[in-house]
């Protein structure tokens, strides 16, 4: 076969394959695949590019953060912030895609109530595999982040627990350790007064608001002194024929068993001793007194001293008179009537201790006043219920260490914290609802300082407790206390007129107790921790500060 007779073949082949619809298709196929090539190429080269581009941002927008703090903290000063955005965008950015990245920095310093700024810019390039086709080698990156601050308040109200249990483990020092240090940092926040501010609520069953900041509260309007005063309330309309017929000589009509408590020799707020008879002679001939509630037939009574003692009264002439605490047996020379702290007369003055012996413990509002942040008033009459007032208590484990109102005196604030001292039960709404009276402006008693409108102020509460609560005004049932406190926390994480971020801490040792529902339910958001030794409590403040001291970012 001869080379012409081949290529007479090839033309013919040639000219049947032009003919055949078949190998139009294929050509057709050939020609259009490559726009498609070029549209999926641009595709994956597109989304390389976004890729290496959020990476930036995400960096950039840290080392704006970090680089703000730093200012902040005086750790660098203006020049040093090209230098180091430099050095911690190139720390946190770890996509190998971007080439050639220049990171910018521009500082605006504060003004009066202006705020500062750091403008973070960032630019780079992506080669691309697929667009080299069409001609476009590269895809050009750039990002941006803006820090602003000096214009943003903190007020940090600092609510913890003096439970006795934190006695145990060295939590009450570590918790005293880690609390001032959280002050000393907060501080360096403070460049111009009113900056930072922060109270101290120390907590247990009750809160001690005897005195604050050294002006002694005995006079103060929002005191609710009726169940300080009253009888006990196992006794209200609940006298036995014991009592009824007690005079001076007479056995002691009250038992553990059936009141909650024994009597005493005098009013045992002013040091009466435990007796088996009613003195017969002495300053406190015949009077009935009433010692430390027990708690045995009333829980949220447990540890309560009554604040007065029954005179006796016998004879013909004895009568109730006005005194509506008060009940008479008997006719005739066989009258008996025994008068809750007396009748006002100076014979019988030493059965009613004055409110100068109250040693400073507010016990919950009335409900629902205790889940509320309502200013109590002054001119709410003291049997009005329910009451807007805060409850006188005399509780035998009243604190040491005061409520503090909001203060940037960092020097008392840390004083109170090293007076804690750890005793009694575990109330934790307490402690929170103190605590959020301290953040508002206008709600008494413990009013925090104006607000000025030319700054932006960030509210917190930081709760820190080592127990799950054992007492309050009502029970000693845990369920039931819990139940009081969630309601409170709702009302303040649902206050958005005056937001709040809370905080909380459960100090749970060797993980001696469940975690606690309440405490994760009353912060904020992923706001809760649970620590297991208190070793930790550094750490968990220290978890605390990094979220309060972020500062905005805007893209």
């Amino acid at each position: 076969m001869t080379r012409a007779y081949l290529a007479l073949l090839f033309r013919r082949a040639a000219r049947r394959f032009g003919s055949d619809p078949s190998g139009n298709i294929a050509i057709t196929f050939a020609l259009a695949l490559i726009p498609i090539l070029t549209f999926v190429g641009a595709a994956v080269d597109y989304s390389r590019a976004n890729a290496a581009r959020s990476s930036m941002q995400a960096a950039l927008d840290a080392a704006a953060l970090m680089l703000s703090r730093d200012l902040v903290q005086g750790t660098i000063t203006q020049t040093d912030i090209p230098t180091r955005a430099q050095s911690y965008f190139t720390a946190l950015y770890t996509s190998a895609d971007a080439q050639n990245v220049a990171v910018n920095a521009a500082y605006t310093a504060p003004s009066g109530s202006a705020t500062a700024t750091i403008v973070l810019t960032a630019t780079g390039t992506v080669k691309s595999d697929f667009m080299q086709i069409v001609g476009i080698p590269t895809m050009p990156l750039d990002t941006k982040s803006t820090t602003t601050w000096g214009n943003t308040r903190m007020r940090v109200a600092m609510v913890l627990d003096n439970t006795g249990s934190m006695a145990q483990n060295g939590k009450m020092s570590a918790l005293q350790s880690a609390a001032k240090n959280m002050i000393d940092t907060l501080s360096t926040y403070n460049k111009n007064p009113g900056d930072v501010y922060i109270s101290i609520i120390p907590f247990t069953k009750d809160v001690n608001a005897g005195t604050i900041n050294g002006t002694s509260n005995l006079n103060a309007p929002w005191i609710n002194w009726t169940e300080w005063e009253a009888e006990p309330a196992i006794l209200v309309g609940n006298k036995s024929s014991n009592f009824n017929s007690a005079k001076a000589g007479s056995n002691c009509p009250f038992s553990n068993s059936n009141q909650g408590f024994t009597c005493t020799n005098g009013p045992a707020t002013m040091g009466g001793q435990g007796t088996s008879t009613i003195p017969s002679t002495g300053p406190y001939a015949g009077y009935i007194c009433p010692g430390l509630d027990s708690g045995n037939k009333l829980p949220g009574k447990s540890g309560i001293y009554y604040n007065g003692c029954y005179t006796t009264v016998t004879g013909s002439s004895a009568s109730c008179g006005t005194n509506t605490s008060c009940t008479c047996t008997g006719t005739g020379s066989s009258t008996i009537c025994h008068l809750w702290r007396g009748d006002g007369t100076a014979a019988t003055a030493a059965a009613a201790p004055a409110h100068s012996t109250w040693t400073g413990c507010i016990n919950d509002r009335d409900q629902n006043y205790d889940t509320l942040n309502t200013d109590p008033g002054s001119s709410v009459g003291t049997n009005v219920t329910p009451s807007k007032q805060f409850y006188a208590e005399q509780w035998s484990s009243c604190l040491s260490a005061t409520v503090t109102p909001m203060s940037n005196d960092w020097t008392a604030l840390k004083n109170q914290i090293s007076a804690m001292t750890a005793a009694g039960n575990t109330n934790q709404s307490i402690g929170m609802a103190w605590g959020w009276q301290s953040l508002s402006t206008s709600n008494g008693p413990i009013t925090a300082p104006a607000k000025d409108s030319n700054y932006i102020y960030k509210d917190y509460i930081v709760l820190l407790s080592d127990g799950l609560n054992t007492q309050n005004r009502w029970s000693t049932t845990e369920a039931t206390i819990d139940a009081r406190q969630e309601l409170l926390c709702k009302n303040v994480k649902g206050d958005t007129s005056h937001p709040v971020t809370v905080f909380t801490i459960q100090v749970n040792i060797n993980n001696k107790d469940p975690k606690s529902q309440v405490l994760q339910d009353c912060a904020s958001t992923g706001d809760f921790q649970m620590i297991t030794s208190a070793s930790q409590t550094a750490d968990a403040f220290q978890n605390v500060l990094t979220e309060i001291s972020k500062l905005r970012v805007s893209k």
